[in-house]
């Protein structure tokens, strides 16, 4: 799935749990999903673990809520996070919140927002625990993000192009029987009579299953390429006779 839908986003930043080194490519991630209408970040900035963040916030009009630290050793961000969260779900000017942080304490947050029909997108590291992954409609890592630029000679070279289906990054997980059995689940479940899925369907089927799937995680750009490589699944492309438009239809290859 590469978009849930053109949402109005309230953007939380949880600024002791990630990293501000990406945050450019976050804010571009979220864009893919929807505009985003508030953008905060929370932290206790008399602290010098979080001066980095200082230099980025007005650069990407990012509002930093200052939360002091009432006892050593706790994160008092997290409440004011998820009281702003509230007063922003009951104003009703959003569609839904990307959560951004790698604390599965915003487990029962994200599961209160979707509760109240709100969509949840979470955006952390790996570490991230699964609980918090499997409350959130999505769930981004912040490594696959961190993809080096294309240089303009290799954007205006055709191999490159043909290649672009790989990034240049490592991928975070590996092709396993378990990706497998929940793509061939997922084709099963929206197959018709001929055994036949439409790909335009498949991404988000999967999500449903694992929030935080996404075929950047294995090293590919797009579902198709990915599939395409695991040399299980049939694969038909169907033209459309628009402008070279072509619809990908997948099936469960038999004896497989």
């Amino acid at each position: 799935m590469d978009t849930i839908t053109d949402l109005r986003l309230a953007v939380l930043i949880d600024a002791d749990n990630v990293p501000y080194a990406n945050i450019k490519e976050m804010l571009e991630e979220i864009t893919k999903y929807g505009t985003p209408t508030f953008k905060r970040i929370y932290a206790d900035w008399t602290k010098p673990t979080v001066s980095g963040w200082k230099t980025v916030l007005l650069e990407n009009a990012i509002t930093p809520i200052q939360q002091y630290s009432y006892s050593s050793g706790k994160n008092s961000s997290d409440s004011a996070m998820i009281i702003d969260a509230m007063d922003i779900l009951y104003s009703g000017k959003v569609d839904g919140f990307c959560i951004v942080s790698s604390d599965s304490d915003f487990t029962r947050l994200a599961i209160r927002l979707r509760e109240a029909g709100m969509k949840v997108i979470g955006i952390g590291e790996k570490k991230t625990l699964k609980p918090f992954i499997t409350a959130c409609d999505k769930f981004i890592y912040i490594e696959i993000l961190k993809v080096a630029e294309t240089t303009i000679a290799e954007k205006q070279d055709i191999t490159a192009v043909k290649k672009a289906d790989r990034k240049t990054t490592p991928p975070l997980n590996k092709i396993d029987s378990d990706l497998i059995r929940i793509l061939g689940d997922s084709i099963a479940d929206l197959a018709d009579e001929n055994g036949w899925a439409y790909l335009g369907n498949l991404g988000t089927n999967i999500l449903k299953k694992k929030p935080d799937f996404d075929a950047r995680n294995y090293g590919y750009t797009k579902l198709l390429p990915l599939i395409k490589s695991m040399n299980k699944f049939d694969i038909d492309e169907r033209e459309t006779g628009k402008n070279n438009i072509k619809h990908v239809y997948l099936r469960i290859r038999e004896n497989n």
